[in-house]
């Protein structure tokens, strides 16, 4: 029963759809529609359970980041350091709290589709037409759609007619006629002539209809359902990220565990020596500072991508465009201007060209000309404003038309006080007519697609009248056409005839479109905008594949396609049919093949089932969209894109980034964007593990040499360095410029490791290596000066003084070279003289504020006690001034040795 939801065929013959749902035109009786509400539940969405906000708020505070700077904190504390503690802790704490407000803003579009929904209904109850709450309609009510209504639920027409707007659903704006139709309908229920659909418009017109589903049972329902079964996919750098952190749990822990039976066995050590030590081994490793400088440097591109008109609602996203592999792009709007212009014209006068900005018509249009557009202005209702273009709308083909009108001096009136019939515009017939008064006489004018209008007429105006449309003149008629459609051009026939004034009363439409004079061709182009062409190059250098998804007609789609240089004259267009019929693995394999292809008349679950294909192959897919229909693929995606000018509410709310401008080009500058924060993510990884071996090698050094060598640094030293001094430059080179030839790069593999072998032996190694080394001179330097010998006891007397002058200067020195480990770290392969040691001055304002805060801890006297510092002689700050430059030294041979070894072979 319907009562179970749509358990009848919506498509079965009128009188069995009324009996499956026990019904009558005369609709339901209130106390029969209050026993079925109890059964079908209210008409509305409802959104599936989701996690408790103290779940989702629980899942951020137990990331493996957040995991080590917890136990940061906690050893921090038992190191005797507070203050330290609560402020790690306040670290944790404010990302947890960021990524968890991010997450619940995804979680919207279920609550936006409601809104399509109306408050009220009118609906047959006890043989009288009434307002009811919608929510309380159920299948077998008789609704009545007006003019100006939404749609409360899907339903069958019964009588009447009506024009829907049902972009909603499909994503095209052109309105569609709806009547009762005789006898079975079969095909996809969204073109079905005879069904209206729940969230739709009406646009004009009246009917009644019989309701077959409600709720989640209706057309919108299964979109929110798909909506909602759409899973939250982490980003890239995410998963990444977990990696790094276990990476560094078990480096810390390995560590630290491994130092108590070395310090104990081997340094002759006590237990709690080795313990408090082991302690500040995994203070060292753990980089208290990645995690918020993570954050931070996607929230600055998350910035510099909303000045550029996208708006990134999820910070993560960010990296995820940079990734991007697959572009799946809708047309209108987005690789075009979605605004039509008529740019030629044919009447019997001959060829028009009307490509002058904006489609500007000759110097001196003939008449012909001009009657062709009144003919376009009266088949029409589009609406104008002379005055304000922003009050301008309907659909874009018949804008253009008025456009075409204006442009060669014909009044236009949307309001066709005039008119004084219409048949409307029916997509199987493929043309609209209209007839209007004109000087005392009636005119029927005809618009279509040639091949519907030219067998229905026999005359061709010209100049002096009109001529016999003869076959041979139908044949060059038929060439231009043919002409016109391989340019990707849209074309349109328009005609008339004279109505007798007796003859309007009882005039059928197949007798009214008869014996018609043709008045010409019109050719219109929603143009490409002029900067894609520009992105698509772009995309193609950088190895990142596009295609086009889209509701518009394939030939259409392929057109414009190749004007903006995607694909060619053989790519492959797939129609939503061809797609239903298509078996999984074939598709895989088409996907597979790695070419560009167009995917034309797409359903909500083509461009769902075309992300998730593209997805289970490995690839970053970056999907567009506009319409409700779009949600679902829009939340699948990897990044889900919506039109912010042209979008709807529930796909912005279900995309991960708006663009501002609907603009494709502003897609390709988001993915270099991504890129240029991924590149500066690593760089600053390789700064911030570059100073884990200066500060872990002492521990080993004093374990090692069994305490007879001091302790290099203090643990609050180490926490000074870590939430101190490399925080400031760290996000200075997440501002980093993008390297050159960022976009000729191929993406890089989803699963490809944000930290590689060459990158750790670069950070630990080559440069953390040269640091440990010039911090362990310095430190032993210090202490050989000051009298300090093998073995002697530096915990009191005047070595500890001693002492402590030489961990200031070890920390110093760390802090010294974390300026040439910045500057190096700026580029992966490029040499500096390249990069300019001036083009990122908040890396110069960083390095300043590292030596001011280095100069406070050992200078003031109130912090001196806390981190254990004294103020270095002058001989000692002299030893300091080589040390960046030795670091970078090191670093900037080795980059050009990179170079050089891969460098291609010439000859």
């Amino acid at each position: 029963m319907a009562e179970q939801g749509r358990l009848v065929d919506p498509e079965e013959a009128l009188d069995r759809l009324l009996r499956d749902l026990r019904s009558r035109p005369e609709g339901l009786t209130d106390r029969e529609a209050a026993r079925r509400l109890e059964v079908s539940g209210r008409n509305e969405l409802v959104r599936r359970a989701r996690r408790t906000w103290p779940g989702q708020l629980g899942r951020q505070l137990v990331h493996p980041l957040a995991l080590l700077l917890w136990a940061a904190a906690a050893l921090a504390w038992v190191g005797g350091t507070p203050p330290l503690s609560v402020a790690i802790v306040g670290v944790v704490l404010l990302n947890a709290g960021f990524a968890f407000v991010q997450e619940r803003h995804a979680e919207r579009a279920v609550e936006a589709l409601t809104e399509y929904l109306p408050p009220r209904a009118t609906v047959r109850r006890d043989g009288e037409v009434r307002s009811v709450d919608a929510r309380e309609l159920v299948p077998g009510d008789v609704i009545v759609v007006a003019e100006g209504d939404r749609v409360s639920a899907d339903a069958r027409l019964l009588e009447g007619s009506v024009e829907l707007d049902i972009s909603t659903l499909t994503g095209e704006s052109l309105p569609v006629l709806r009547t009762p139709l005789p006898g079975y309908h079969h095909g996809p229920l969204l073109e079905a002539r005879d069904i209206v659909f729940s969230g739709t418009g009406c646009t004009e017109g009246e009917a009644t209809a019989v309701v077959f589903a409600t709720g989640m049972n209706t057309e919108l329902g299964r979109i929110a359902a798909l909506s909602q079964r759409s899973e939250y996919t982490e980003s890239p750098l995410e998963t990444q990220v977990k990696r790094v952190a276990w990476l560094i749990a078990a480096v810390a822990v390995t560590m630290g565990v491994g130092f108590i039976p070395l310090g104990t066995l081997l340094g002759g050590l006590t237990l709690a020596d080795t313990v408090n030590f082991a302690i500040g081994l995994l203070v060292a490793n753990v980089p208290e500072g990645l995690l918020p400088t993570i954050t931070l440097a996607l929230a600055v591109g998350v910035r510099l991508l909303a000045r550029q008109g996208a708006l990134v609602k999820r910070i993560s996203a960010v990296e995820t465009l940079g990734s991007t592999s697959v572009i799946c792009t809708d047309k209108t709007g987005t690789l075009t201007l979605n605004s039509m212009r008529v740019v030629r014209a044919w009447s019997g006068d001959g060829e028009h060209d009307l490509t002058a900005p904006p489609a500007a018509p000759p110097a001196a249009p003939s008449d012909l000309v001009r009657r062709l557009a009144a003919a376009g202005t009266a088949c029409n209702n589009a609406r104008w404003d002379p005055a304000d273009p922003d009050r301008r709308g309907g659909d874009p083909t018949e804008l253009a038309l008025l456009y075409l009108a204006d442009a060669v001096g014909v009044p236009v009136d949307s309001g066709h006080p005039t008119r004084r019939a219409q048949f409307h515009f029916d997509p199987a017939l493929r043309r609209m007519s209209t007839v209007d008064e004109v000087d005392d006489r009636l005119l029927l004018r005809c618009k279509g697609a040639p091949e519907e209008v030219l067998p229905r007429c026999s005359l061709v105006a010209n100049g002096e009248g009109a001529v016999p449309f003869t076959e041979e003149l139908h044949l060059d008629v038929a060439a231009l056409i043919d002409r016109w459609a391989r340019q990707g051009l849209r074309v349109l026939a328009l005609a008339e005839r004279a109505v007798a004034p007796g003859e309007l009363d009882g005039l059928g439409r197949e007798a009214a479109e008869s014996g018609l004079t043709l008045l010409g061709l019109v050719a219109m182009v929603d143009p490409p905008r002029p900067e894609v062409r520009d992105a698509v190059t772009r995309c193609h250098t950088a190895g990142i594949r596009l295609l086009v998804v889209t509701g518009d007609h394939g030939l259409t789609a392929r057109a414009i396609a190749r004007q903006v240089g995607i694909g060619t004259d053989r790519t492959r267009v797939v129609t939503g049919a061809e797609l239903e019929r298509m078996p999984e693995a074939d598709l895989d394999a088409l996907l597979a093949e790695n070419e560009e292809l167009i995917f034309a008349r797409s359903s909500p679950e083509a461009k769902l089932r075309i992300g998730d294909a593209l997805q289970s192959q490995g690839h970053v897919v970056a999907m567009t969209g506009d319409g409700v229909n779009d949600a679902p693929a829009l939340r699948k995606a990897s990044i889900g894109v919506a039109m912010g000018r042209s979008g709807t509410d529930v796909a912005r709310e279900a995309a991960t980034m708006v663009l501002t401008d609907d603009n494709f080009a502003t897609i390709v500058s988001a993915v270099q964007a991504g890129r240029r924060v991924y590149d500066n993510v690593r760089k600053f990884i390789v700064y911030i593990f570059a100073h884990a071996t200066p500060e872990v090698v002492p521990f080993l050094l004093y374990a090692l040499a069994g305490g007879h060598i001091p302790l290099p640094l203090t643990v609050m030293q180490i926490l000074a360095i870590d939430l101190g001094t490399e925080t400031l430059p760290a996000l200075a080179l997440g501002r980093e410029p993008a390297e050159q030839g960022i976009m000729e790069r191929p993406p890089r593999r989803r699963g490809q490791n944000v930290i590689d072998a060459a990158m750790l032996g670069r950070a630990w190694g080559l440069m953390g290596g040269t640091t440990a080394l010039l911090v362990i001179a310095l430190f032993l330097a210090t202490l050989v000066q000051g009298g300090w010998g093998w073995g002697d006891s530096v915990s009191s007397g005047p070595l500890h003084h001693v002492w402590v002058q030489a961990t200031t200067m070890s920390f110093l020195a760390i802090v010294a070279c974390q300026i040439g480990t910045a500057v190096a770290s700026r580029t992966e392969r490029a040499s500096l003289a390249q990069t300019g040691l001036l083009t990122n001055p908040l890396l110069l304002w960083g390095i300043a504020s590292e030596l001011v805060f280095a100069g406070f801890v050992v200078l003031l006297p109130p912090l001196q006690p806390v981190f254990g510092t004294t103020a270095p002689q002058w001989w000692q700050v002299a030893l300091l001034v080589p040390m960046p430059f030795l670091v970078w030294g090191v670093d900037e041979v080795w980059r050009w040795s990179v170079r050089r070894r891969t460098a291609p072979v010439e000859g």
